[in-house]
């Protein structure tokens, strides 16, 4: 008997399939083991020996592994064809040969598609593992250990708030938060552009003007108003006629096949994915055998392959898309043993596979792949010159258009930041023409910021700059998430006051190792491991060499030493100059304080030094004293009943009210829509819940208060939203009652008018009633009128049939509890669970377990 290990149970299973009864295929479920999380499990003072620990859930996997090793003949190792396969294979031989149950013969094999024939062809060439890539591997995981385990203590005791700081991930947060700097030190600078609606053979275009009272404009020449409008008024009262027609041929080739990175930007792009989410779904179509695999550096695709490509190609389209000679491209992958075959369909004459995500990411893909083979798209660019009678003014059109569509009449690649004027249609022009003038415009603009980093645009930058490697990429974004470093609004990251802290924090007393030229000469370093050419050990002492005693040496500061440091280098940043001249540091509360970080238990802040007769605090987000300043207390009065004084406050969680001192202190959030806080208004929060009266039908009493989720209604444990702070103060009981049973009508909801069906379906042969599809709260459902199913994430709403929303409705109702008698038990779920299954088996297969990366 032959045992075969790979990662996957899906993958497990369809290669059994393919090699017959002689082999036994198992899964390992990703990793089986890794470096405890605990002080000593690297020790560079041993060589940079590891202590392995066998993952807790793993151990009835390796009992299987290792009871069927002890009856097998040969062992084929036959995970992923890139390091972390080859670190899995090499840690179930080490296991293995620990439990004294390795078989003689141990064979490691590769292949970059689950299919038959490249399955079956691997198994005839075999090899054995590959000791560089596994150094490697070993290398980046003590490197990544090391910076872990050493550099976050140093940052739990001297920086209070941060996480945790890595060798990759914190020269990703470091582009982030230097965005952002860019965005705030940019100075928006005016400038105005003046259009003129044009008209020739009922065509209507757009030209600009782009040269006026005989000086030539680029785009910031106008910079006033006053300018604009006699630039505009010349334009109005001349008469514009073509003076020259310039038309030039250009070409655009299509892009390479996918690798890692750049599917991820594209799905990033034109999905919508998450890098990780992108990874998870493209793992998922390569388990199936759909896609070859997925993490690659390169673009070169098997000869077999391109042939394939051509032939739909032609099968698709007439022979003038099918180009002379199939196309090459290289990869700019610095190592070439981890660069593989491009990202590919496995069959070009399959245009769809998967449903929901998986298809829409397997149509990405397979366009992409195609259109690398296929023809380039011509185009004639065309520039239109017009000038006034005089010859001082001059307006200028420019267009596109495509003369042979090529590759774009599959696929166009997508881009992060639109905006191409050259893009337009022009009308037929000839010098001496004079296109009809209906309108022109004189519009004001300002100069932009750089954009936040999308996912996309963010990975992009990591690739040109030689930081991590793609397979990578996904855990990394995740990670900052996680750690609340970032948050994305709009597919845009925006750095949190605790990512831009550890940043500054890592640029002051560990700027070597976040530098990016630093970091992407490691990534080198660690390359020419995995390719033969350096030693791990070697790299890894030349690192520690540095690292270690730097970490020490910051360790042995005092916090307000660290702070101080902090201060000094964030001055730019936290006391910019002010525009009158006036001291930046002075404190604006007690005029006399000087501002300056100081760290908490929550994290860093600005104080005024006079604390505490003074209490002026400031967020460390909020820069240079704006509007967001917190000028310490302010007393709004006293309480006419307690004689306690009553002060607005500023905290954690935004600004509050106070009345009293310490531990009996009442307090209440002051809510966002509150025009104006006087003490009336600060004693009626303070006084919440208000109470209404008692109800009318059960005689238990309704109150209103602002909670958590916004002002409320409750009453006997139910509640009912109010729009408003004023509402909280103004609703009577008429109202209030009308208002908690329209809540309860609605399900905690005010009651919604009836929804539209996305699509009728037909009448359900059983019930008959109608079956419709559905947009629900947690997605769509389909429904008889009586039984409400929701559709597995995995199936395509826009293909379901009506007997695949029957079966989807018959399931739902087989499992539902019995009706009629009170406390009725729920159908046994055994009998309910293989109709359940069948339905879902109809719309898609069932998802392929997750690969532990």
């Amino acid at each position: 008997m032959q045992l075969v290990i790979v990662e996957s149970p899906a993958k497990a299973k369809t290669i059994e399939k393919y090699l017959g009864g002689d082999y036994r295929v198992l899964a390992s479920y990703g990793h089986i083991r890794d470096l405890p999380p605990k002080d000593g499990s690297v020790n560079p003072d041993d060589g940079f020996a590891m202590e392995w620990e066998t993952y807790a859930d793993k151990s009835r996997q390796l009992k299987a592994i290792t009871d069927e090793a002890k009856k097998a003949d040969r062992l084929i190792l036959a995970t992923d064809p890139d390091r972390e396969g080859e670190a899995i294979s090499w840690h179930v031989q080490e296991v293995l040969a620990k439990k004294k149950a390795l078989p003689k013969s141990v064979e490691r094999v590769t292949f970059n598609a689950i299919t038959k024939a490249a399955v079956t062809e691997a198994m005839a060439r075999p090899r054995e593992l590959d000791t560089d890539l596994i150094d490697a591997y070993r290398a980046r995981r003590a490197l990544d250990y090391l910076v872990g385990f050493t550099l976050s203590p140093v940052l739990w005791r001297k920086l209070p708030g941060a996480k945790s700081a890595g060798r990759v991930q914190s020269v990703a947060l470091r582009l982030i938060v230097e965005r952002e700097r860019e965005i705030e030190g940019f100075t928006p600078q005016e400038y105005w552009s003046v259009t003129a609606e044009m008209e020739a053979d009922g065509t209507r275009f757009q030209a600009r003007l782009a040269r006026f009272d005989g000086d030539k404009l680029d785009r910031l020449s106008i910079s006033d108003e006053a300018t604009a409008m006699r630039a505009k008024a010349a334009v109005e009262e001349g008469r514009f006629t073509v003076t020259s027609v310039e038309t030039k041929p250009a070409t655009r080739n299509p892009p390479p096949p996918f690798t890692t990175s750049t599917l991820q930007q594209e799905a990033a792009r034109k999905l919508g994915f998450s890098a990780s989410h992108t990874m998870r779904v493209a793992q998922n179509l390569y388990e199936d055998g759909a896609i070859t695999y997925m993490r690659t550096d390169g673009v070169q695709m098997d000869g077999s392959a391109i042939q394939d490509a051509r032939k739909a190609i032609a099968g698709r389209y007439d022979a003038s898309y099918v180009p002379d000679k199939p196309r090459q491209y290289q990869t700019k992958a610095k190592n070439a043993q981890e660069a593989h075959e491009a990202i590919r369909p496995t069959d070009f004459s399959r245009d769809r596979a998967g449903t929901g995500d998986h298809a829409r990411l397997y149509e990405l893909i397979w366009k992409r792949a195609l259109a690398s083979q296929m023809a380039s798209a011509r185009m004639e660019r065309t520039a239109v010159e017009m000038e006034d009678g005089t010859g001082r003014h001059m307006l200028r059109a420019t267009g596109q258009v495509v003369l042979f569509p090529g590759y774009l009449a599959l696929y166009e690649e997508g881009r992060d930041d639109e905006g191409d004027e050259d893009s337009r249609r022009l009308p037929m022009l000839r010098s001496g023409d004079a296109p009809a003038k209906q309108d022109v415009s004189a519009e004001q603009h300002f100069t932009q910021p750089p954009p936040r980093f999308s996912e996309a645009s963010l990975v992009k930058r990591l690739e040109e700059l030689g930081i991590g490697r793609p397979s990578t990429y996904a855990s990394i974004i995740q990670v900052l998430k996680d750690r609340n470093y970032v948050r994305t609004e709009k597919n845009r990251f925006h750095a949190e006051e605790s990512g831009r802290l550890l940043t500054a924090f890592l640029e002051r007393f560990f700027e070597k190792y976040v530098s990016y030229d630093f970091t992407a000469g490691l990534e080198e370093e660690l390359d020419d491991v995995s390719g033969g050419r350096a030693e791990w050990q070697a790299v890894l002492s030349d690192f520690w060499r540095d690292f270690h005693p730097r970490t020490d040496e910051v360790m042995e500061q005092k916090p307000s030493d660290i702070t101080a440091e902090l201060d000094k280098f964030l001055e730019p940043y936290l006391f910019p100059k002010k525009a009158d001249g006036g001291d930046p540091r002075l404190c604006p509360n007690c005029g006399e304080g000087r501002l300056a970080l100081r760290g908490g238990r929550f994290g860093a802040f600005v104080a005024c030094s006079n604390y505490p007769e003074c209490k002026y605090t400031r967020r460390f987000a909020q820069p240079g004293g704006g509007s967001g300043d917190d000028t310490g207390p302010e007393t709004l009065g006293n309480d006419p009943e307690t004689g306690l004084p009553v002060e607005r406050k500023s905290g954690r969680f935004g600004p509050y009210i106070q009345l009293g001192e310490g531990k009996d202190a009442k307090r209440a959030s002051i809510p966002k829509d509150v025009p104006e806080l006087d003490l009336e208004m600060a004693l009626k929060l303070l006084s919440l819940p208000r109470s209404i009266g008692n109800h009318p039908e059960t005689g238990e009493a309704i109150t209103a208060s602002i909670g958590r989720y916004g002002p409320y209604l409750a009453h006997n444990g139910k509640y009912a939203r109010l729009s408003s702070t004023a509402e909280v103060f103004e609703t009577g009981m008429n109202a209030a009652v009308v208002k908690l049973a329209e809540a309860a009508q609605g399900g905690g909801r005010a009651a919604r008018t009836a929804q539209a069906p996305l699509k009728v379906l037909g009448a359900h042969p059983t019930s008959g009633g109608e079956v419709k599809l559905m947009e629900g709260r947690y997605g769509p459902y389909v429904t008889d009128g009586t039984t409400n199913a929701t559709l597995p994430k995995s199936a395509d709403k826009d293909a379901l049939t009506l007997e695949e929303a029957v079966a989807l409705i018959d399931a739902k109702a087989a499992s539902a509890p019995a009706k009629g008698k009170k406390g009725a038990k729920k159908a046994p779920a055994k009998k309910a669970a293989p109709k359940k299954a069948a339905a879902k088996k109809a719309l898609a297969k069932k998802a392929a377990a997750k690969k532990a990366d």
